[in-house]
């Protein structure tokens, strides 16, 4: 089936999965340890029910926000996806240029085996930089500086990895080996390889596994993807590394990664723009909090000092509905449109952001909701449960 004629995120996620060798669709599909929190994440916004305003006529339905100084066609950012060009050899470059044309935002990962420079000519819209500090504080310099002389205008610091999740679909897979060195190493994991030859035709065709072409350490050059899982754990982000961060961009900084409202208010005062409510998709640690059910207690402790954002989960139009009534500006996407990049290249992410918006828009029009200015709590009920978080923390619908 061609991503042009599916329905929903799901029958793109099937068609990944077809394409795809087990050891990268489970790279991008599967969660921590567990996988707890992979799932609640979606299930939240199961959880949150409408209530909608019939017997109302909408006319043209807004569905326009503004992030960081950027006007937005629809409250949904593509969100940083690492290893992109593993799933389809445009990767990177193909999203930010359908997030362009769809008029909203793209989020590059640090992890991306696409020069910045280019996936920023890529795309007519705004684009942000998602900084880990691989290579040390002198490589994230020049990436950041190389950023800045590109035109990104957002830097996005994800707090959330001190070390990676412990993410066992990934050694079953054989993950490490395969991105290694050593062919006898690889070879217990190679029958599934073999058995997705068009996948594998088109990974040799573009030189095989990429170099993290804006992690680049003086002396060294740029480094080996392989070197990743290993390297994180050298490269910690503290509060006090955003402040020197600071110092060096002079642009809008998102903290990206926050669950709790003491941490959005430290991320406030180190000068953060906007924050992102997230548990990195349930990649990091098991069992916290879904992003939505978090989502509440971030927004009432800025205060309306900056932009909130949220991510986890996100399948479905009515989700990122469900999600702007609890004090969201927008959310970001990463698995929705990673899905149709793995599918179908740049047409498989033009078709998740075409179910999107389509989505979101027939969901204002059904709750009788003419704008996201108009949008607000009363529009859902929160499960009971959600207001029991703990005295100081409480949430009501």
């Amino acid at each position: 089936m061609h991503p042009s004629r599916v329905v929903n995120i799901e029958d793109l996620r099937a068609l990944a999965q077809r394409r795809l060798p087990r050891s990268v669709f489970d790279y991008l599909d599967g969660g921590a340890e567990a996988e707890c929190t992979l799932a609640e994440n979606c299930r939240a916004f199961r959880d949150v029910l409408f209530r909608p305003r019939n017997a109302v006529a909408i006319g043209v339905c807004d569905l326009k926000t503004r992030v960081l100084g950027h006007e937005l066609s629809f409250p949904a950012i593509l969100a940083p996806v690492g290893y992109s060009r593993l799933m389809h050899p445009d990767g990177e470059i193909a999203a930010a240029r359908a997030a362009g044309e769809a008029g909203t935002a793209y989020i590059l990962s640090t992890i991306s085996g696409h020069k910045l420079e280019n996936v920023k000519a890529g795309s007519q819209g705004p684009v942000f930089y998602q900084l880990y500090l691989l290579g040390g504080r002198e490589a994230a310099e020049g990436s950041i500086d190389r950023a800045r002389r590109a035109g990104f205008s957002a830097l996005v610091i994800t707090v959330d990895t001190p070390v990676a999740g412990m993410r066992e679909r990934d050694p079953r897979n054989g993950m490490k080996q395969l991105l290694g060195t050593s062919w006898f190493a690889k070879v217990p994991y190679l029958p599934n390889i073999l058995a997705h030859p068009g996948w594998l035709a088109s990974f040799l065709r573009d030189g095989g596994v990429p170099k993290l072409e804006n992690v680049v350490t003086p002396g060294k050059g740029a480094m080996e993807l392989v070197d990743v899982g290993a390297a994180l754990a050298r490269a910690t982000v503290t509060w006090e590394d955003l402040r020197w961060i600071r110092e060096v961009w002079s642009g809008p900084i998102v903290v990206k990664g926050l669950l709790t409202g003491d941490d959005a208010r430290r991320a406030v005062d180190v000068g953060a723009s906007a924050v992102v409510v997230s548990n990195h998709g349930g990649r990091q640690l098991d069992s916290v909090f879904p992003s939505l059910r978090a989502l509440p207690e971030v927004v009432a402790a800025v205060n309306g000092q900056v932009e909130v954002l949220m991510d986890g989960g996100v399948r479905r139009g009515a989700d990122i509905v469900k999600a702007l009534c609890l004090g969201a500006r927008a959310v970001l996407v990463g698995r929705a449109y990673a899905y149709g990049l793995a599918a179908g290249g740049h047409a498989g992410v033009v078709r998740a952001l075409e179910i999107l918006r389509s989505d979101v828009e027939r969901t204002f029009r059904l709750l009788g909701c003419p704008s996201i200015a108009a949008l607000d709590r009363s529009y859902i009920e929160l499960p009971h449960a959600w207001s029991i978080r703990g005295a100081s923390h409480a949430v009501s619908s």
